[in-house]
């Protein structure tokens, strides 16, 4: 068994697809077929399935996925330590974020990263928290940018932490508020963010003992934004989310201080370049007085 076969099985698992793992690896589909065929072969079993609506991973395949996973992130890591051994900076990172993040930080975090270090390679993955979660537990991705995660396996390094406010139409009767209260959040149609982007809104919810009205669930924030300024409901959403508010829409602040702490996670034991981009990440926010924990 060689390490490029391993790269292939793990490529079209990623892409779905063997003519997109083909482009991304710059081999013709011929070659990518050869190479699944001749892992499968001395395995002695299937791992992958081709029908019309794509490719799937068999029963066995999904078995073997985390070895062969976990043998190219050691392979990538082994070379990465033995570049920066002779004063190299070279490597993949693979980066995860949730829309916020990915779309006021990381343009710019990325950006003048590889202008400093054009030797890494960047790769980033957006998602929301739970999916995020997953992937930095099964090795997918090596760090992502996350509120406080519910699992302690992870390393968590606090970056920023980002106040939660009540959003309402200007024709909503509470709109010229200073604060709103829990009590009168309880009373009024809210909209929710789906199950997986609602992490810090249900724990002000359980630490306040909030039953909510949910009215409705959404997962972009673009259409709670067009919903609450069509006065079908409130929110609660993260300062961050609320760089573009439309007209009609106010932001009140809730009856006491409540954040979403944000930061990156990762595994226990991160690889050079992984190191080297947070480090970079972290000093990023730091000049732009963006750092606040």
């Amino acid at each position: 068994m060689t390490l490029s076969r391993f790269e292939v099985f793990y490529t079209i698992v990623q892409c779905g697809s063997l003519t997109k793992a083909g482009e991304m690896l710059k081999l013709t589909q011929s070659g990518i077929s050869h190479a699944i065929t001749s892992l499968e072969n001395e395995l002695g079993f299937s791992l992958l399935t081709r029908n019309r609506s794509g490719i799937h991973l068999t029963n066995n395949g999904e078995r073997m996925l985390t070895y062969i996973r976990d043998i190219l992130i050691l392979n990538e890591g082994m070379k990465q330590e033995a570049a920066a051994i002779n004063g190299l900076e070279v490597g993949v990172v693979r980066i995860g974020a949730f829309t916020s993040v990915a779309t006021q930080w990381l343009p710019y975090i990325i950006k003048q990263f590889q202008d400093h270090y054009s030797g890494i390679k960047i790769k980033l993955f957006e998602g929301d928290y739970s999916t995020l979660e997953q992937w930095v537990s099964g090795g997918v991705i090596d760090c992502s940018f996350l509120v406080l995660p519910s699992s302690k396996s992870f390393k968590f390094l606090p970056l920023k932490r980002d106040r939660m406010v009540c959003i309402l139409s200007e024709q909503h009767p509470f709109h010229k508020l200073d604060k709103i209260s829990f009590k009168q959040i309880e009373s009024e149609p809210l909209i929710m963010p789906r199950e997986g982007w609602d992490n810090e809104i249900s724990q002000i919810f359980r630490e306040n003992n909030i039953k909510p009205n949910v009215k409705f669930e959404v997962s972009d924030d673009q259409t709670i934004m067009a919903m609450v300024q069509n006065n079908l409901g409130i929110s609660i959403r993260p300062e961050m989310t609320l760089s573009y508010i439309p007209d009609h829409v106010r932001k009140v602040n809730l009856e006491k201080d409540c954040f979403r702490l944000i930061g990156i996670a990762t595994k226990t034991n991160v690889s050079p370049a992984t190191r080297k981009f947070i480090d970079y990440a972290q000093s990023w926010l730091k000049e732009h007085n963006l750092l606040d924990v």
